[in-house]
């Protein structure tokens, strides 16, 4: 059965050499480490994992203003997009000259080994898909045993100020913190990347701030702001270590692993 996308779209075995343009920081770096770097013919000015191997890569953009002029010229066989980094009307307007556009939604740490197979699947990467689902596996039984030996606590984890913005416990950022016995607040939001303010109820029940260094590059002095409005200690921490699936989750996992003991 062909591989099939977030929108339920199948993507036949590709038979040559593709031309892959990728939209998305994270799926860059897993489509070179899939061995598919020299089939990269575009990416964002955000897609910056491996440096040396991107420098040579058009840019096409941002992934919230892709220059579709751009893309369209480098002529590709897939694109590859993400529901949450890419606008919807721009995924759009690409499948209307682009056959093969796969879209992808990971919201669990486990979808990972749902994306390996399905870009492996496409490009016929098998044995680099094994190799990266064994990785990951063994990343995920490692935190798995530091977060069973400590318990668990209740953490803030902002992504934006001005406004403040955190996640919803159903975004891979919180999935991933919940893997090392860290539970994301608000409990319970609206919006999957909700905006708060500090004087809210919730907020109380917050033993710990991990400041991330992206999408928003918190620094020194938004620590010492955060720290005197929260209730717990404050961190900054590695955010693509936390918010980058793909094969990057593999060294996330450990990351957090460590991080979890360092902080106990």
């Amino acid at each position: 059965m062909p591989p099939v996308d977030a929108l339920g779209r199948e993507h036949a075995a590709f038979d040559g050499v593709p031309r892959i343009v990728s939209l998305v920081p994270s799926l860059t770096e897993l489509i070179c480490d899939l061995g598919l770097a020299d089939c990269l013919v575009g990416r964002t000015g955000f897609c910056v994992h491996p440096r040396e191997v991107l420098r040579r890569v058009p840019k096409v953009g941002g992934t919230k203003d892709v220059k579709l002029d751009v893309l369209r010229q480098l002529a590709p066989t897939h694109v590859i997009a993400d529901i949450d980094e890419n606008r919807r009307d721009a995924v759009e307007a690409i499948m209307e000259f682009v056959s093969q556009v796969v879209v992808v939604h990971p919201r669990t740490v486990d979808d990972n080994l749902g994306l390996y197979a399905l870009l492996g699947g496409i490009f016929g990467r098998h044995a680099e898909v094994a190799r990266l689902a064994a990785g990951f596996s063994a990343a995920r039984r490692e935190l798995a045993a530091v977060s069973a030996a400590l318990p668990r606590e209740a953490v803030l984890y902002p992504i934006w100020r001005e406004p403040w913005m955190t996640v919803r416990r159903d975004t891979y950022i919180s999935s991933m913190l919940a893997a090392a016995g860290w539970d994301t607040l608000p409990a319970d939001a609206e919006l999957r990347f909700p905006q708060f303010a500090w004087d809210a109820p919730w907020l109380h029940d917050v033993r710990r701030v991990l400041l991330p260094s992206e999408p928003y590059a918190f620094t020194a002095r938004d620590e010492a702001e955060v720290a005197a409005l929260a209730t717990g200690p404050v961190t900054r921490i590695d955010g693509e270590m936390v918010s980058w699936y793909g094969s990057r989750a593999i060294a996330g996992l450990s990351y957090l692993a460590n991080l979890r003991l360092q902080l106990a």
